[in-house]
């Protein structure tokens, strides 16, 4: 759970990921687009933001065009983490029409997409206000975890675990296999100390059996907000404190008033909603 410089995405994370799915998208051909559009027209076309917005997404969205024309010109107008308003123009293309037709839905469907992930992590950081990490989860789209975890970190958020391998965290299942929440973090720091141990706690009982056995982090779930200004209580110098389950912008501003150092929300990637934007072409002479 540390802060990740916003650093532009290598495009070696992505540009896979474009190929497939422009093929997918593509089939045997743009039928459309090659029976009505010259292979020689240019033309300019326009990403357009139509609501208020974290942009998120702007090389993903530029690979789709590239992939498809390798000499197109692109202009951003603002860069990732810009907050747009309806109306904004985010980046401009000048290339092939053709081509900007058949890329179109994929460069929007990742920018809608992760634009959308940014945003809503944004209103959640915002709410916090400094007082709480907000942190994300594993609860991401299958096999673009990289891409929504750059989001969320587009938004202000921090990336938790980007994989299995990524941290120690015992969840209820673990617990129950193990035979309490107490045995799972003595198994655990005795065969792994190179993480800090991160253990789930339903009850304030669970979480005095997390602390005595030594755990580093107590993941305190689906609390009350009075639980959980307990239980920051009890673990203040032994132990850090994450809150998870039935997190809403709502509650945040109490949540952030409890003391717990994070917030690991899922919503952040599971159901941001995609933000309205638009890709507006015009033809050009000459």
């Amino acid at each position: 759970m540390i802060a990740v410089p916003l650093e532009p995405l290598d495009p070696g994370v992505y540009r896979e990921i474009v190929r497939r799915t422009l093929a997918e998208d593509f089939g045997w051909g743009d039928v459309t687009t090659e029976t009505v559009i010259d292979r020689n027209q240019k033309a300019k076309g326009i990403m357009l933001a139509k609501a208020p917005c974290v942009v998120a997404g702007l090389d993903v969205a530029a690979e789709a065009f590239r992939q498809m024309d390798p000499a197109i010109a692109i202009t951003l107008k603002c860069a990732d983490g810009h907050r747009c308003e309806p109306g904004h123009v985010v980046a401009e293309y000048h290339g092939y029409a053709a081509a900007m037709l058949t890329a179109e839905r994929t460069a929007l469907n990742f920018l809608q997409r992760l634009s959308g992930i940014a945003t809503l992590t944004r209103q959640f950081v915002d709410s916090a206000g400094g007082r709480i990490t907000v942190l994300d989860t594993r609860k991401t789209t299958p096999l673009l975890r990289a891409l929504e975890k750059y989001a969320v970190r587009v938004g202000g958020g921090v990336n938790h675990r980007s994989g299995l391998d990524d941290g120690i965290l015992i969840k209820d299942n673990h617990i129950r296999l193990a035979g309490g929440v107490g045995p799972a973090v003595t198994k655990m720091r005795k065969g792994n100390r190179e993480m800090p141990t991160e253990v789930e706690a339903t009850t304030l009982a669970e979480v005095d059996e997390a602390l005595d056995a030594g755990a580093d982090i107590v993941l305190l779930d689906n609390m009350s907000t009075a639980d959980i200004t307990e239980a920051v209580t009890r673990c203040r110098g032994r132990a850090k404190t994450e809150i998870s389950g039935g997190v809403t912008l709502a509650r945040m501003r109490d949540l952030a008033a409890t003391g717990a150092d994070y917030v690991s929300i899922g919503a952040l990637t599971h159901s941001a909603p995609a933000i309205d934007l638009s890709f507006e072409i015009e033809p050009v002479t000459g």
